[in-house]
């Protein structure tokens, strides 16, 4: 058994304790919190400067994209990074799976013990195979034309099939409202199976995105237009979030939001990346707005941040807000590990084997279990 203190403990599912001792077993399952250093004997206790805290949750990343790191350039908007990424296939399977190692090491080592991840290929199964983190996979479809809604499903459903046999996690989903028509929403509807928890999507990212279903104008109006998207996309909804109702009664996640305004918060999920949010739209979102006990945050990927550190954007959130340190830890821990289903992760709960984090400075953290 192993005894470990602070100066302040934070179990999150219960208020911060002082000199609180959290107890845990050598696989790092939480046995027992004492409110106080005088319940242990001296000799048995850890003791460290800072705050303990449960392992974090990135509750939004693409694993995948690892290799993309300076690839877009910074500030240039959302449409400009969708090119950058395009190009994700101009490089040799060896680098991109030695990217993926790496970011996952990345990870880690800031203390991150579950993350939500958006796949669009299996070039991170071999890598989640060994078990490092917990994964909820979320098998990604885009398709702006109706017709290649069942082509696209089906590979959809090879991909999820890949995951689920390794034991993970999966659920196919939405990339975003501009980028799948009513269509293919309802394919991903109805494949949604016993097996599967909740949905993610990317929602309300960019000013131009509003444009788009608001206005039926600007600049992704004229470049769906482009690339002969069917026009279902844009005539069937007038605001972003309106495709939340075609997706019907479920759980859902709901990513950047960035340009989100009180009215268009419901009962879901909320998933902040402002470190990707800055680099991308260089704007963060209004953090007033959100229930903070639904509020999740997530890294996205290296092809739009230049680190894979939930501290660093707790640290942007924390300058943006009036949130408190408790709060903060939520939205790093525990809001995330009930989004995403983890069960074991996100308190310092009995039977829970969450991990543990010292958090020494602001910008400076150690992984204790």
């Amino acid at each position: 058994m192993r005894f470990l203190t602070a100066d302040y403990l934070y179990p999150l599912h219960t208020n911060p304790l002082k000199e609180g001792v959290l107890q845990i077993s050598e696989k790092g399952e939480v046995v027992a919190i004492f409110e106080d250093r005088k319940s242990v004997s001296k000799e048995k206790l850890e003791i460290f400067e800072g705050i303990l805290c449960p392992g974090f949750v990135n509750a939004h990343c693409h694993l995948e994209l690892s290799h993309l790191k300076g690839v877009s350039e910074k500030g240039k908007g959302l449409l400009d990074f969708i090119g950058a990424v395009q190009k994700r296939n101009n490089f040799e399977k060896d680098a991109i799976l030695a990217a993926i190692d790496f970011a996952e090491q990345q990870m880690i080592k800031n203390g991150i013990v579950g993350v939500g991840d958006i796949c669009n290929t299996a070039d991170t199964l071999s890598q989640k195979q060994k078990g490092n983190l917990q994964y909820y996979n979320f098998i990604e479809v885009f398709g702006v034309q109706d017709q290649k809604a069942n082509q696209i499903i089906m590979e959809a459903k090879e991909l999820r099939n890949q995951f689920r046999a390794s034991g993970l996690k999966a659920t196919i989903t939405p990339h975003s409202p501009y980028s799948v028509p009513p269509k293919l929403i309802q394919e991903i509807a109805r494949n949604f199976d016993e097996n599967d928890e909740l949905l993610t999507i990317h929602v309300q990212e960019t000013i131009k995105e509003n444009e788009l279903f608001e206005n039926k104008q600007g600049d992704f109006f004229a470049w769906l237009q482009g690339i002969n998207a069917s026009s279902t996309i844009w005539e069937s909804r007038n605001k972003s979030t309106d495709i939340l109702k075609e997706l019907g009664n479920k759980k859902l996640l709901l990513v950047h939001n960035t340009f989100a305004e009180k009215e268009d918060i419901g009962s879901y999920y909320y998933c902040t990346c402002p470190k990707a949010n800055l680099y991308i739209e260089n704007s963060l979102p209004d953090y007033s707005i959100f229930d903070t006990d639904k509020l999740c945050v997530g890294t996205d990927s290296l092809a739009s941040n230049n680190s894979l550190s939930i501290l660093e954007e707790l640290q942007i959130i924390k300058e943006n807000t009036n949130f408190d340190i408790n709060t903060l830890l939520k939205i790093a821990s525990k809001n995330g590990a009930e989004a995403l289903g983890f069960t074991k992760l996100g308190t310092f709960e009995k039977g829970k084997i969450p991990g543990v984090n010292l958090i020494s400075e602001l910008n400076k953290i150690e992984i204790i279990a």
